[in-house]
């Protein structure tokens, strides 16, 4: 059995979704030629088509565009490969290929070609033409749309694409099985028999050639006979005993009872009711009330569980109808169970004689009906409708528009509980044939763009048929991808539903509570290929990410005057689809304010000998850059206890002393003009402290002064700050922070080996580094300038000509800072 979406299957039968085949009785004599063959070839009437084709190509070619005799060759083709003459239809193909090189939607007849080889059982030139297939559907594609940039690592392509297993249900056979439905806790599906002859729209019906509804009554009993893994490979899976099956023994269940109620509905929620049906294990027809001698399926319920709406031929039960060109037709029924038993069956008001409405699908509260019809006014062959349920009566339906739509055929949808669509369609750029897709709908509208599902879940086969939750954590669909039967597969998802992991990070001051603005954030993504990005937040601190799936992240948040924060974040192994939320907090860097420790005074340290009994604080104030006494110094201490202050003014020796009271804290200051205000504090001293006499040498910083940071080493050619540099710089930190009005040119410089102008490159990337690392610290970018002199300013005589020592040269490569204002 073939596939029973949009193609007689071989030289049996054929469904547009279960839009039948029927027997075409005429045409209008007014009509051309090629029109009438297009017209059977839309009607499915293959047969007729084909001749009408051969004798508008055979006689009258002359008469026919260069577009409309490609289209009429294709046609024809395509209609030998679904009345299931192979043969005749790959010379049609060899013919199409071979005249022409194929464009626009004709490309889909190199795809036809390579399954008609196949079928003929040439597969290396069905290979070929796959091959010639794909390159130029890439081609088409990248003509019409943009490439994907992919938000998360800022790469180029598609991205990650959500992983899927698939199991091969046991309940598939050699005949059609598809268009599965939730009901209670099991499942509803269509299915039929190979036919021995083509459709007939009178017959004997019931069973044989004809398709009917079947039902398995607990669907997690369903056993599989292959799983397919995400990443291709087949296995077959591991026969475990259910809980179930080991409490009961093995012994077949008995009859089900009221008693033994379960949920009915597609959604959550349902109630319960009476069995009533005739229920077992094993596969069984659904209802002898709803399968009659002609076509029934697919079908959905009312979240009670009472009502059904079922596709069926044209068929009242005593007689079957046509259309006025002969053509039997699929319309929609309901019918409400009683006692078991589906009685009092309606056709919908929107049913027609002369076009066909099936497919239904209801959202979860039951008020709006989608289903797919030929009727006219559509957009292409086959369109999605809605009606709504409105006080009991069903609205005229609305065409869900091009959105949705294709100049192709669209149909089997289906609605989750959120209310959102899937369904199947071959007017789209998918993988081959029929592929699933999924729409976001708001009230029955899209409200979004239209999503192709990744593989396995389409194939280069027909898919179609899919059932599953909101969160599309797992259901059923119909694929032929196999022997080219119609069959149901289950899927469970086993990652992320999205190709990207939503994200929100929110930055906030730590001390005041508030958003930070402006925070630049560079995130990194482990991988090769792997590009570096940066995003910044928003007034409210906030900024949203989607990230690539099973990847680990490392975001680097920077904002002037706070410290760089770093945080790890890994997407490995998340399957849930709820959006993730980081709060991070920035820190301001602390004003530092030394703290002056006691210490045992030196011997012979210059000083007079004092009373070891009297608390005493003293000390010299120096200069950082040289470490010689300043002179003219206003040296202030402040008692913590009551608030006075002494003060005195360093002579030439730079010194200074006060006397302490025990118990109290205090705060020690010199300032002087064009120095930076060198401010500490004194802890009070306890009764018990064996020293009493505080040493404190004070060091300051002038405007002009040019300090050198000791240690600071790269390697050969590199401007990275090393870990044993960033030791030294964290001191320079500190002194910035502890001077939070001070402003510094960062020096970098080389030794003279090596050419001039390269020199000078690489020692302003050096200073930039440094100015990078202490802005990662805190201090804002404004108060520093960053500076590469290369050799140009040399602290000996090592040139280019003078032939000196590798301690020499060491020399000269230093890195240093200039004080530019201090306060």
């Amino acid at each position: 059995m073939g596939t029973c979406i949009l193609k007689c299957w071989r030289k049996r039968w054929f469904t547009f979704g279960l839009f039948f085949c029927a027997v075409a009785v005429g045409y209008a004599q007014s009509d051309t030629l090629l029109q009438q063959a297009n017209r059977q070839y839309t009607l499915k009437a293959y047969g007729r088509a084909i001749e009408i084709y051969t004798q508008l190509l055979a006689d009258l070619p002359d008469k026919l565009t260069a577009e409309q005799r490609t289209a009429a060759q294709a046609n024809l083709a395509h209609s030998y490969q679904l009345a299931g003459d192979l043969k005749k239809a790959e010379r049609a193909y060899q013919e199409l290929t071979t005249a022409t090189e194929l464009t626009g939607n004709q490309i889909e007849s190199y795809l036809h070609y390579a399954q008609t080889l196949a079928a003929n059982g040439k597969y290396s030139e069905s290979q070929k033409q796959y091959d010639r297939y794909n390159k130029l559907k890439e081609k088409a594609v990248q003509a019409e749309s943009s490439p994907f940039l992919d938000p998360a690592t800022g790469v180029i392509g598609k991205k990650t694409p959500t992983r899927y297993r698939l199991e091969v249900l046991a309940l598939n056979t050699s005949n059609a099985e598809f268009s599965p439905m939730y009901y209670r806790d099991g499942l509803v599906f269509v299915s039929g028999k190979k036919a021995s002859a083509a459709i007939e729209t009178a017959g004997k019906g019931g069973g044989g050639s004809y398709l009917d509804l079947f039902y398995v009554q607990d669907r997690q009993q369903l056993k599989a006979t292959q799983l397919i893994k995400a990443d291709g490979t087949v296995s077959k899976p591991v026969s475990v005993r259910t809980r179930k099956e080991r409490r009961s023994g093995g012994t077949p269940r008995s009859r089900a009872s009221a008693n033994d109620s379960r949920t009915i509905g597609g959604y959550d929620g349902g109630i319960n009711i009476s069995e009533g049906l005739r229920f077992s294990k094993t596969i069984q027809p659904f209802s002898r009330a709803l399968n009659s001698r002609y076509h029934e399926g697919p079908v959905t319920f009312f979240n009670d569980g009472y009502q059904v709406v079922f596709t069926r031929n044209n068929y009242d039960g005593r007689r079957v109808r046509q259309s006025t060109e002969g053509v039997t037709n699929l319309k929609l029924y309901t019918a409400v169970q009683q006692n078991g038993t589906w009685i009092n069956i309606q056709e919908l008001p929107f049913n027609s004689d002369d076009y066909s409405v099936g497919h239904p699908a209801l959202s979860k509260d039951d008020r709006l009906l989608f289903f797919a019809s030929d009727m006219p006014g559509g957009v292409g062959g086959t369109d999605l409708y809605v009606a709504r349920n409105e006080n009991g009566k069903w609205s005229k339906p609305v065409n869900l528009g091009k959105e949705i739509n294709t100049k192709g055929n669209d149909l089997f949808p289906f609605i989750d509980e959120r209310g959102n669509l899937y369904f199947a369609s071959d007017g789209r750029k998918g993988l081959g044939g029929l592929d699933i897709y999924y729409a976001p709908l708001v009230n029955g509208a899209p409200v979004g763009p239209v999503e192709h599902l990744d593989a396995p879940i389409n194939s280069d086969q027909d898919d179609f048929g899919m059932i599953t939750d909101g969160n599309r954590k797992g259901g059923y669909f119909s694929t032929n991808r196999q022997k080219g039967n119609d069959d149901i597969f289950r899927f469970v998802r086993e990652s992320s539903l999205y190709g990207c992991r939503n994200l929100t990070l929110r930055f906030y001051d730590e001390v005041t509570k508030q958003p930070i603005d402006s925070v630049l954030i560079d995130i990194k993504a482990r991988g090769e290929g792997r590009k570096d990005r940066t995003v910044v937040t928003k007034k409210d601190g906030l900024v949203q990410l989607c990230l690539e799936s099973n990847n680990d992240f490392m975001f680097r948040a920077s904002k002037d005057s706070y410290v760089t924060s770093t945080v790890g974040f890994s997407t490995n192994s998340l399957t849930d689809d709820s959006p993730s939320r980081l709060e991070i907090a920035l820190n301001q860097p602390p004003k530092i304010i030394d703290t002056v420790q006691y210490v045992p005074l030196p011997a012979n340290d210059g000083w007079d000998i004092v009373d070891s009994q009297k608390a005493k604080v003293r000390g010299i104030v120096m200069s950082e850059k040289d470490r010689k006494p300043i002179e003219g110094v206003t040296v202030n201490l402040k008692n913590d206890c009551d608030g006075a202050i002494r003060q005195i003014t360093t002579g030439a020796d730079g010194r200074y002393e006060f006397e302490l009271t025990e118990g109290c804290d205090y705060t020690l200051s010199a300032s002087k003009e064009r120095y930076g205000t060198n401010t500490n504090r004194i802890k009070k001293l306890t009764p018990k402290a064996t020293t009493k006499v505080l040493s404190a040498d004070l060091n300051m910083l002038r405007v002009g002064d040019i300090v050198q940071l000791d240690n600071i080493y790269y390697d050969l050619d590199k401007w990275t700050i090393r870990s044993d540099a960033s030791r030294e710089l964290d001191k320079l930190v500190a002194t910035m922070q502890k001077y939070p009005l001070l402003t510094v040119e960062l020096r970098s410089h080389t030794d003279s080996r090596g050419d001039a102008v390269y020199n000078r490159y690489l020692s302003a990337q050096r200073a930039n580094s440094v100015v990078s690392y202490l802005a990662s610290k805190g201090i804002s970018r404004k108060r520093m300038v960053a500076a590469g002199y290369g050799e140009s300013l040399l602290l000996n005589n090592c040139t280019n000509e003078v032939n000196c020592t590798e301690a020499e040269h060491q020399r000269n490569r230093r890195t240093e800072f200039k004080v530019l204002s201090i306060k």
